[in-house]
Protein backbone atom coordinates (compact mmCIF):
# COMPACT_ATOMS: atom_id res chain seq x y z
CA UNK A 1 0.00 0.00 0.00
CA UNK A 2 1.00 3.87 -0.54
CA UNK A 3 2.56 5.95 2.37
CA UNK A 4 0.25 7.29 4.84
CA UNK A 5 -1.88 10.59 3.67
CA UNK A 6 0.11 13.65 4.17
CA UNK A 7 -1.68 17.26 3.07
CA UNK A 8 1.44 17.21 0.36
CA UNK A 9 -0.21 14.72 -1.60
CA UNK A 10 -2.47 15.89 -4.47
CA UNK A 11 -4.69 12.91 -3.27
CA UNK A 12 -5.18 11.07 -0.40
CA UNK A 13 -3.78 7.95 0.33
CA UNK A 14 -4.69 5.89 3.27
CA UNK A 15 -2.37 3.15 4.90
CA UNK A 16 -3.98 2.70 7.97
CA UNK A 17 -1.33 -0.26 8.70
CA UNK A 18 1.50 2.13 8.84
CA UNK A 19 2.85 2.79 12.53
CA UNK A 20 2.53 6.40 12.38
CA UNK A 21 -0.94 6.25 11.62
CA UNK A 22 -1.30 3.96 13.85
CA UNK A 23 -0.07 5.90 16.96
CA UNK A 24 -2.21 9.02 15.83
CA UNK A 25 -5.12 8.68 12.93
CA UNK A 26 -6.43 11.73 13.79
CA UNK A 27 -4.55 14.19 11.67
CA UNK A 28 -5.51 11.44 8.43
CA UNK A 29 -8.82 11.77 9.69
CA UNK A 30 -9.22 15.55 9.33
CA UNK A 31 -7.92 15.98 6.15
CA UNK A 32 -10.04 13.25 4.74
CA UNK A 33 -13.14 15.07 6.26
CA UNK A 34 -12.14 18.59 5.02
CA UNK A 35 -10.67 17.40 1.72
CA UNK A 36 -12.57 14.47 0.44
CA UNK A 37 -15.02 13.06 2.85
CA UNK A 38 -16.30 10.35 0.29
CA UNK A 39 -13.33 9.04 -0.82
CA UNK A 40 -12.08 6.17 -3.41
CA UNK A 41 -9.10 4.43 -2.59
CA UNK A 42 -6.97 2.17 -5.12
CA UNK A 43 -8.12 -0.66 -3.96
CA UNK A 44 -11.61 -0.02 -4.45
CA UNK A 45 -12.96 0.85 -1.05
CA UNK A 46 -14.81 3.70 0.02
CA UNK A 47 -13.79 5.56 3.04
CA UNK A 48 -16.72 7.88 4.49
CA UNK A 49 -15.22 10.16 7.18
CA UNK A 50 -18.24 12.78 8.09
CA UNK A 51 -20.85 12.51 10.97
CA UNK A 52 -23.44 12.84 8.62
CA UNK A 53 -22.34 10.65 6.07
CA UNK A 54 -21.44 7.90 8.56
CA UNK A 55 -24.34 7.95 10.40
CA UNK A 56 -26.45 7.39 7.53
CA UNK A 57 -24.33 4.70 6.07
CA UNK A 58 -25.01 2.48 9.46
CA UNK A 59 -28.92 3.33 9.43
CA UNK A 60 -30.30 3.12 5.92
CA UNK A 61 -31.39 0.36 4.26
CA UNK A 62 -29.66 0.64 1.09
CA UNK A 63 -26.46 -0.08 2.95
CA UNK A 64 -26.05 -4.13 4.32
CA UNK A 65 -22.87 -6.47 4.59
CA UNK A 66 -22.12 -8.48 1.41
CA UNK A 67 -19.79 -10.48 3.62
CA UNK A 68 -19.02 -13.23 1.25
CA UNK A 69 -19.06 -11.11 -1.66
CA UNK A 70 -16.02 -9.16 0.01
CA UNK A 71 -14.23 -11.47 1.21
CA UNK A 72 -14.28 -13.51 -1.84
CA UNK A 73 -13.15 -9.87 -3.53
CA UNK A 74 -9.95 -9.87 -1.16
CA UNK A 75 -9.05 -13.33 -0.68
CA UNK A 76 -10.01 -15.50 -3.58
CA UNK A 77 -12.77 -17.74 -4.01
CA UNK A 78 -11.82 -20.28 -1.35
CA UNK A 79 -11.54 -17.72 1.24
CA UNK A 80 -14.47 -19.62 3.05
CA UNK A 81 -12.44 -22.81 2.96
CA UNK A 82 -10.67 -21.28 6.08
CA UNK A 83 -12.30 -22.02 9.34
CA UNK A 84 -12.28 -18.06 10.66
CA UNK A 85 -13.63 -16.45 7.56
CA UNK A 86 -16.23 -19.09 7.38
CA UNK A 87 -17.09 -18.98 11.47
CA UNK A 88 -16.89 -14.73 11.11
CA UNK A 89 -19.96 -14.98 8.45
CA UNK A 90 -22.32 -17.17 10.59
CA UNK A 91 -22.45 -14.05 13.04
CA UNK A 92 -24.66 -11.36 13.25
CA UNK A 93 -21.77 -8.98 12.98
CA UNK A 94 -21.59 -9.64 9.24
CA UNK A 95 -24.97 -10.96 8.32
CA UNK A 96 -28.11 -8.86 7.07
CA UNK A 97 -31.94 -9.72 7.11
CA UNK A 98 -33.66 -12.12 7.92
CA UNK A 99 -30.68 -14.38 9.32
CA UNK A 100 -29.14 -10.93 11.76
CA UNK A 101 -32.59 -10.62 12.95
CA UNK A 102 -33.05 -13.89 13.97
CA UNK A 103 -29.52 -14.35 15.46
CA UNK A 104 -30.02 -11.03 17.24
CA UNK A 105 -33.49 -11.76 18.83
CA UNK A 106 -31.96 -14.89 20.27
CA UNK A 107 -29.28 -12.91 22.72
CA UNK A 108 -31.25 -9.33 22.94
CA UNK A 109 -32.98 -9.72 26.18
CA UNK A 110 -29.44 -10.54 28.09
CA UNK A 111 -28.09 -7.07 27.62
CA UNK A 112 -31.10 -4.88 28.32
CA UNK A 113 -30.65 -2.27 30.20
CA UNK A 114 -32.23 -3.56 33.59
CA UNK A 115 -30.17 -6.58 32.67
CA UNK A 116 -27.11 -4.75 32.84
CA UNK A 117 -27.79 -2.34 35.30
CA UNK A 118 -28.31 -5.31 37.73
CA UNK A 119 -24.84 -6.29 37.21
CA UNK A 120 -23.36 -2.73 38.72
CA UNK A 121 -22.82 -4.57 42.06
CA UNK A 122 -21.01 -7.53 40.61
CA UNK A 123 -18.84 -5.56 38.35
CA UNK A 124 -18.19 -2.70 41.09
CA UNK A 125 -16.91 -5.88 43.06
CA UNK A 126 -14.66 -7.49 40.63
CA UNK A 127 -12.99 -3.94 40.00
CA UNK A 128 -12.08 -3.57 43.71
CA UNK A 129 -10.93 -7.08 43.95
CA UNK A 130 -8.89 -6.27 41.10
CA UNK A 131 -7.54 -2.76 42.68
CA UNK A 132 -7.03 -5.43 45.97
CA UNK A 133 -4.47 -7.11 44.06
CA UNK A 134 -2.28 -4.60 42.41
CA UNK A 135 -2.44 -2.28 45.26
CA UNK A 136 0.05 -2.96 47.96
CA UNK A 137 2.59 -3.79 45.05
CA UNK A 138 2.50 0.06 43.99
CA UNK A 139 2.31 -0.60 40.44
CA UNK A 140 0.39 -2.24 37.73
CA UNK A 141 0.06 -3.48 33.55
CA UNK A 142 -3.70 -1.26 33.20
CA UNK A 143 -3.92 -3.52 29.99
CA UNK A 144 -3.79 -6.79 31.86
CA UNK A 145 -4.24 -6.21 35.53
CA UNK A 146 -7.83 -4.52 34.91
CA UNK A 147 -8.72 -3.68 31.65
CA UNK A 148 -8.09 -6.96 30.30
CA UNK A 149 -9.95 -9.38 33.20
CA UNK A 150 -12.64 -7.00 33.95
CA UNK A 151 -14.50 -7.80 30.79
CA UNK A 152 -12.68 -11.42 30.60
CA UNK A 153 -14.67 -11.75 34.08
CA UNK A 154 -18.06 -10.31 33.19
CA UNK A 155 -18.44 -12.05 30.00
CA UNK A 156 -17.36 -15.42 31.38
CA UNK A 157 -19.93 -14.63 34.00
CA UNK A 158 -22.76 -13.59 31.73
CA UNK A 159 -21.65 -16.92 29.54
CA UNK A 160 -21.73 -19.84 32.13
CA UNK A 161 -17.93 -20.09 32.17
CA UNK A 162 -17.00 -22.05 35.52
CA UNK A 163 -14.51 -20.13 37.35
CA UNK A 164 -11.84 -22.64 37.34
CA UNK A 165 -11.83 -22.50 33.78
CA UNK A 166 -11.81 -19.00 32.84
CA UNK A 167 -8.09 -18.91 33.34
CA UNK A 168 -7.96 -20.01 29.67
CA UNK A 169 -9.52 -16.59 28.91
CA UNK A 170 -7.45 -14.50 31.39
CA UNK A 171 -4.11 -15.48 30.48
CA UNK A 172 -4.08 -14.37 27.27
CA UNK A 173 -6.19 -12.39 24.95
CA UNK A 174 -7.67 -14.73 22.07
CA UNK A 175 -9.33 -12.30 20.11
CA UNK A 176 -7.68 -11.11 16.73
CA UNK A 177 -8.53 -8.15 15.27
CA UNK A 178 -7.11 -8.02 11.75
CA UNK A 179 -9.65 -10.34 10.47
CA UNK A 180 -11.82 -7.30 10.38
CA UNK A 181 -9.42 -5.24 9.11
CA UNK A 182 -9.99 -3.88 5.65
CA UNK A 183 -6.56 -4.46 4.70
CA UNK A 184 -6.25 -8.01 3.60
CA UNK A 185 -4.92 -10.80 6.01
CA UNK A 186 -1.15 -12.71 5.39
CA UNK A 187 -1.44 -16.17 5.02
CA UNK A 188 0.28 -16.63 8.33
CA UNK A 189 -2.12 -14.42 10.12
CA UNK A 190 -4.69 -16.37 8.80
CA UNK A 191 -3.27 -19.59 9.96
CA UNK A 192 -3.05 -17.92 13.07
CA UNK A 193 -6.89 -16.94 13.15
CA UNK A 194 -7.83 -20.95 12.02
CA UNK A 195 -5.82 -22.40 14.93
CA UNK A 196 -7.40 -20.02 17.59
CA UNK A 197 -11.20 -20.94 15.99
CA UNK A 198 -10.36 -24.44 16.57
CA UNK A 199 -9.26 -23.86 19.98
CA UNK A 200 -12.33 -21.60 20.56
CA UNK A 201 -14.72 -24.29 19.17
CA UNK A 202 -13.26 -26.76 21.02
CA UNK A 203 -14.00 -25.22 24.36
CA UNK A 204 -17.15 -24.48 23.58
CA UNK A 205 -18.69 -27.51 22.24
CA UNK A 206 -17.71 -29.12 25.97
CA UNK A 207 -19.23 -26.16 27.33
CA UNK A 208 -22.71 -26.43 25.39
CA UNK A 209 -22.93 -30.28 26.20
CA UNK A 210 -22.58 -29.63 29.80
CA UNK A 211 -25.11 -26.88 29.14
CA UNK A 212 -27.25 -29.44 27.53
CA UNK A 213 -26.95 -31.56 30.90
CA UNK A 214 -27.20 -29.28 33.21
CA UNK A 215 -28.56 -26.08 32.00
CA UNK A 216 -28.36 -22.58 34.10
CA UNK A 217 -29.24 -19.10 34.69
CA UNK A 218 -26.82 -18.03 31.22
CA UNK A 219 -26.94 -16.75 27.62
CA UNK A 220 -24.93 -20.47 26.97
CA UNK A 221 -27.95 -22.54 28.23
CA UNK A 222 -30.50 -19.41 26.38
CA UNK A 223 -28.62 -20.37 23.07
CA UNK A 224 -28.69 -23.97 23.70
CA UNK A 225 -32.00 -24.25 23.82
CA UNK A 226 -32.58 -22.18 20.99
CA UNK A 227 -30.54 -24.99 18.80
CA UNK A 228 -31.88 -27.77 20.26
CA UNK A 229 -35.83 -26.00 19.07
CA UNK A 230 -34.06 -26.86 15.72
CA UNK A 231 -35.38 -23.98 13.62
CA UNK A 232 -33.57 -21.33 15.64
CA UNK A 233 -29.67 -21.75 15.41
CA UNK A 234 -27.59 -24.26 14.14
CA UNK A 235 -24.33 -25.88 16.10
CA UNK A 236 -22.20 -23.57 13.61
CA UNK A 237 -24.21 -20.48 14.46
CA UNK A 238 -24.37 -21.55 18.15
CA UNK A 239 -20.20 -21.66 18.11
CA UNK A 240 -19.19 -18.68 15.92
CA UNK A 241 -22.16 -16.31 17.65
CA UNK A 242 -20.92 -17.44 21.40
CA UNK A 243 -17.41 -16.67 20.19
CA UNK A 244 -18.40 -13.64 18.59
CA UNK A 245 -20.01 -12.50 21.96
CA UNK A 246 -17.39 -13.20 24.00
CA UNK A 247 -14.43 -11.47 21.74
CA UNK A 248 -17.00 -8.07 21.50
CA UNK A 249 -17.98 -8.04 24.39
CA UNK A 250 -13.99 -8.25 25.84
CA UNK A 251 -12.30 -6.09 23.06
CA UNK A 252 -14.82 -2.87 23.53
CA UNK A 253 -14.20 -2.47 26.91
CA UNK A 254 -10.93 -3.33 27.54
CA UNK A 255 -9.79 -0.97 25.03
CA UNK A 256 -12.31 1.97 26.39
CA UNK A 257 -10.47 1.39 29.66
CA UNK A 258 -6.83 1.44 28.55
CA UNK A 259 -7.45 4.11 25.92
CA UNK A 260 -9.28 6.66 28.27
CA UNK A 261 -6.79 6.01 31.16
CA UNK A 262 -4.44 6.89 28.57
CA UNK A 263 -5.83 10.10 27.79
CA UNK A 264 -7.39 11.61 30.72
CA UNK A 265 -3.71 11.91 31.86
CA UNK A 266 -2.13 13.31 28.65
CA UNK A 267 -4.97 15.55 29.58
CA UNK A 268 -4.37 16.33 33.36
CA UNK A 269 -6.64 18.76 33.79
CA UNK A 270 -9.17 16.21 33.03
CA UNK A 271 -7.75 13.64 35.55
CA UNK A 272 -7.73 16.29 38.03
CA UNK A 273 -11.34 17.18 37.32
CA UNK A 274 -12.64 13.27 37.78
CA UNK A 275 -10.89 13.15 40.94
CA UNK A 276 -12.74 16.35 42.15
CA UNK A 277 -15.96 15.11 41.30
CA UNK A 278 -16.10 11.28 40.48
CA UNK A 279 -19.85 11.69 39.43
CA UNK A 280 -18.70 12.54 36.06
CA UNK A 281 -17.35 9.22 35.09
CA UNK A 282 -20.33 8.69 33.02
CA UNK A 283 -20.67 11.12 30.79
CA UNK A 284 -16.62 11.00 30.67
CA UNK A 285 -17.00 7.17 29.42
CA UNK A 286 -19.07 8.98 26.39
CA UNK A 287 -16.49 11.56 26.19
CA UNK A 288 -13.66 9.03 26.07
CA UNK A 289 -15.51 7.10 23.35
CA UNK A 290 -15.74 9.90 21.04
CA UNK A 291 -12.04 11.18 21.38
CA UNK A 292 -10.41 7.82 21.10
CA UNK A 293 -12.66 4.89 20.10
CA UNK A 294 -11.95 1.42 20.44
CA UNK A 295 -13.13 0.59 17.34
CA UNK A 296 -12.00 3.12 14.64
CA UNK A 297 -14.03 1.85 11.63
CA UNK A 298 -16.72 -0.83 10.34
CA UNK A 299 -17.62 -2.36 6.98
CA UNK A 300 -20.93 -1.97 4.85
CA UNK A 301 -21.83 -2.42 1.28
CA UNK A 302 -24.29 -0.33 -1.38
CA UNK A 303 -27.17 -2.49 -1.99
CA UNK A 304 -27.95 -0.40 -4.51
CA UNK A 305 -26.26 1.82 -6.96
CA UNK A 306 -26.78 5.08 -4.09
CA UNK A 307 -24.71 8.90 -4.09
CA UNK A 308 -23.21 9.89 -1.26
CA UNK A 309 -21.71 13.40 -0.35
CA UNK A 310 -21.53 13.98 -3.98
CA UNK A 311 -20.16 11.19 -5.45
CA UNK A 312 -22.02 7.63 -7.05
CA UNK A 313 -21.23 4.78 -5.49
CA UNK A 314 -22.29 1.42 -7.37
CA UNK A 315 -24.19 -1.63 -6.19
CA UNK A 316 -22.01 -3.80 -4.11
CA UNK A 317 -18.83 -1.47 -3.34
CA UNK A 318 -17.37 -1.32 0.08
CA UNK A 319 -17.47 0.89 2.47
CA UNK A 320 -15.59 1.76 5.37
CA UNK A 321 -17.00 3.93 7.79
CA UNK A 322 -14.37 5.59 9.72
CA UNK A 323 -16.14 5.85 12.94
CA UNK A 324 -12.67 7.73 14.82
CA UNK A 325 -13.24 10.67 12.12
CA UNK A 326 -16.71 11.21 12.34
CA UNK A 327 -16.33 11.40 16.22
CA UNK A 328 -14.11 14.25 16.01
CA UNK A 329 -15.68 16.14 13.12
CA UNK A 330 -15.98 19.83 13.95
CA UNK A 331 -19.65 20.14 12.02
CA UNK A 332 -21.10 17.98 15.37
CA UNK A 333 -18.59 18.89 18.36
CA UNK A 334 -17.06 22.20 18.85
CA UNK A 335 -13.35 22.28 19.40
CA UNK A 336 -13.31 18.09 18.52
CA UNK A 337 -9.80 17.77 19.25
CA UNK A 338 -9.82 18.51 23.04
CA UNK A 339 -10.89 15.86 25.65
CA UNK A 340 -13.36 17.86 28.24
CA UNK A 341 -15.15 15.38 30.29
CA UNK A 342 -17.85 17.86 30.93
CA UNK A 343 -18.61 18.15 27.30
CA UNK A 344 -22.68 17.96 26.70
CA UNK A 345 -25.15 16.28 24.23
CA UNK A 346 -22.23 13.18 23.21
CA UNK A 347 -23.55 11.15 20.82
CA UNK A 348 -19.94 9.43 19.21
CA UNK A 349 -20.72 6.44 17.04
CA UNK A 350 -18.37 4.62 18.90
CA UNK A 351 -21.02 1.51 19.04
CA UNK A 352 -22.44 2.05 15.55
CA UNK A 353 -25.97 2.48 14.38
CA UNK A 354 -28.56 0.99 12.84
CA UNK A 355 -29.60 -2.80 12.94
CA UNK A 356 -25.63 -3.51 14.06
CA UNK A 357 -25.70 -1.27 16.93
CA UNK A 358 -23.80 -2.96 19.69
CA UNK A 359 -25.64 -5.17 21.55
CA UNK A 360 -22.85 -5.11 24.26
CA UNK A 361 -23.20 -0.84 24.40
CA UNK A 362 -24.47 -0.27 27.24
CA UNK A 363 -22.51 -3.01 29.42
CA UNK A 364 -18.95 -1.53 28.35
CA UNK A 365 -20.30 2.06 29.45
CA UNK A 366 -20.88 0.71 32.61
CA UNK A 367 -18.00 -1.11 33.32
CA UNK A 368 -15.64 2.30 32.25
CA UNK A 369 -17.23 4.18 34.57
CA UNK A 370 -17.30 1.74 37.59
CA UNK A 371 -13.61 1.30 36.72
CA UNK A 372 -12.45 5.43 36.28
CA UNK A 373 -14.59 5.89 39.44
CA UNK A 374 -12.60 3.36 41.44
CA UNK A 375 -9.35 4.34 40.19
CA UNK A 376 -9.55 8.45 40.50
CA UNK A 377 -11.07 7.57 44.22
CA UNK A 378 -8.95 4.47 45.01
CA UNK A 379 -5.49 5.47 43.37
CA UNK A 380 -5.62 9.35 42.92
CA UNK A 381 -1.82 9.35 42.96
CA UNK A 382 -1.60 7.50 39.76
CA UNK A 383 1.00 7.85 36.92
CA UNK A 384 1.72 6.30 33.55
CA UNK A 385 5.44 6.84 33.52
CA UNK A 386 5.23 5.88 29.91
CA UNK A 387 2.58 8.27 28.42
CA UNK A 388 4.69 9.45 25.77
CA UNK A 389 5.71 6.46 23.96
CA UNK A 390 2.43 4.31 24.21
CA UNK A 391 2.84 0.70 22.44
CA UNK A 392 -0.18 0.33 20.38
CA UNK A 393 -1.48 -2.73 19.00
CA UNK A 394 -1.01 -3.31 14.82
CA UNK A 395 -4.36 -3.68 14.16
CA UNK A 396 -6.35 -0.17 12.33
CA UNK A 397 -9.92 -1.51 13.47
CA UNK A 398 -9.89 -2.37 17.00
CA UNK A 399 -7.78 0.53 18.45
CA UNK A 400 -5.84 -0.73 21.86
CA UNK A 401 -2.86 -0.57 23.82
CA UNK A 402 -0.69 -3.67 24.55
CA UNK A 403 0.93 -2.47 27.27
CA UNK A 404 0.04 0.36 30.50
CA UNK A 405 2.49 0.61 32.96
CA UNK A 406 1.02 2.64 36.07
CA UNK A 407 2.31 3.22 39.27
CA UNK A 408 1.46 5.18 42.95
CA UNK A 409 2.34 5.98 45.95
Amino acid sequence: MPDTLTTAAPTPVFNPLDPAFIADPYPTYRFLRDKAPVFRTPLGMWLVSRYADVALVLRDKRFGKNYEGNLIRRYGPDAMQDRSFASLGRTMLVLDPPDHTRLRGLVTKAFTARRVEEMRARITALVDGMIDRVYAQGRMDVVWDIAHRLPVKVICDMLGIPEEEQHRFLDHSSVNGRIIDPVPMTRAEIDDANERNRESDEYFDTLFERRRREPGDDLTTLLVQAEEAGDRLSQEELRANVSLLFAAGHETTSNLIANGLLALHRHPDQWEALKADPSLAANAVEELLRYDSSVQMTGRAAAEDVELGGQQIGKGENIVCLLGAANRDPEIYDDPDRLDIRRQNIRPLSFGGGIHHCLGAQLARLEGEVVFKALVTRLPDLRLPEIDKPQWRQSFTLRGLTTLPAVWG
